[in-house]
């Protein structure tokens, strides 16, 4: 552990003090946690983000969204609104947050909604359409208002929560044994290739309770799309520089995929949840413009480009070769098939009599 880590474990002791509490407090019913009659699974972790809750929302999405009428619900982090909002595919990133943004631009079939309270978005939800059939709440592991179904907390596999610490000492927004109230844990960003020697390792650390199910989840990359739809594609075939730039919380498994797309590229590092500036473009074009070569191309996440789709840089971003990089997550082995029984069996067995 760092010396700097180690002169912070007081305030992140305290810090998970108060979040023992807290959860002590809803454990005992003093704070109160409402349960619907409505199917709800919530998706979250123990960490300040980074380990792939918006693709594992959106197989979640794929798996029930044209089965029943599925809704997200998050608070919408970083928007300027408050309250209950329904996105529509009009809304932008300013007034429901990225990763909303995402889910409406992408899903058609779906409803997406945000509110800071979500027991009082649940209400709305529920309200408006009555045959509302699956609620699915984003990064919400720790908003104990609500007393989901199924609860799924991810980890991801280069930093699992046992290896890591309360902030500010670590990343963790509790102590590890919060991870007890999940009923479905998913260690995500796991190797494709993954053995069973590995396996073993990950539950040992882990130590699920026996009421617990444990996962394995992998990224897959799609091919690059343009965000200009006049960009001619057969730039992508004679790659020699990619400008990589990233406003999430970590990107390393994109590095890798890009390295293998091409061997020379430059990155451009963001904080999470980055709100882009003209200036920052500006730093964005200026780096690709300085990279020796014809043939290049720059290159971000889908989470990015929600960001990035506001009316004041929609002129700027036309003449740049700008591309995503699309993401799902899929599982190993049988995992696939445990995992989305458990999840269509109890949305079915769970739907509220109309």
């Amino acid at each position: 552990m760092r010396f700097l880590q180690i002169l912070l474990l007081p305030f992140a002791f305290c810090y998970g003090m108060i979040m023992l509490v807290r959860n002590l407090l809803f454990d005992l019913g003093v704070l109160p946690s409402e349960k619907f009659d409505i199917p709800v699974i919530s998706v979250g972790n123990l960490s300040f983000g980074g380990t792939g809750k918006t693709p594992h929302i959106e197989y979640l999405i794929r798996l029930m969204g044209d089965r029943m009428l599925t809704a997200t619900l998050s608070r919408g982090y970083g928007r300027e609104s408050k309250g209950f909002i329904l996105a529509s595919r009009r809304s932008n990133v300013k007034y429901i947050g990225d990763e909303p943004l995402q889910f409406v631009k992408k899903f058609h079939n779906i409803k997406v909604a945000v509110d800071e309270k979500r027991v009082r978005g649940i209400h709305k939800l529920m309200d408006k359409f009555p045959d509302l059939g699956l609620v699915l709440l984003d990064d919400a592991f720790q908003h104990r208002w609500v007393k989901p179904g199924i609860t799924i907390l991810l980890t991801d596999y280069h930093q699992l929560f046992t290896e890591d610490h309360v902030v500010p000492s670590g990343r963790l927004r509790e102590f590890r044994s919060g991870a007890k109230r999940a009923d479905i844990i998913i260690v995500t960003k796991t190797p494709k290739v993954f053995s069973p020697i590995t396996r073993r390792r990950i539950l040992e650390d882990l130590k699920p309770q026996p009421s617990q199910q444990l996962f394995f989840s992998f990224i897959t990359y799609g091919s690059p799309v343009p965000v200009n739809e006049e960009q001619d594609l057969a730039i992508l075939q004679k790659l020699s520089y990619i400008l990589l730039f990233t406003g999430i919380a970590n990107d390393y498994p994109l590095q890798e995929e890009v390295r293998r797309k091409c061997s020379e590229f430059n990155i451009l590092k963001f904080p999470d949840h980055h709100q882009y500036e003209m200036k920052d473009l500006e730093n964005i074009r200026s780096r690709f413009e300085d990279l020796p070569s014809r043939k290049k191309i720059i290159l971000t996440t889908e989470k990015d480009i929600m960001r990035l789709k506001i009316p004041e840089f929609s002129n700027f971003l036309k003449n740049l070769p700008l591309f995503y990089l699309p993401i799902e997550i899929d599982f190993h082995e049988k995992n696939k098939q445990i995992f989305d029984k458990l999840i269509t069996d109890y949305v079915g067995q769970n739907q509220r009599n109309r």
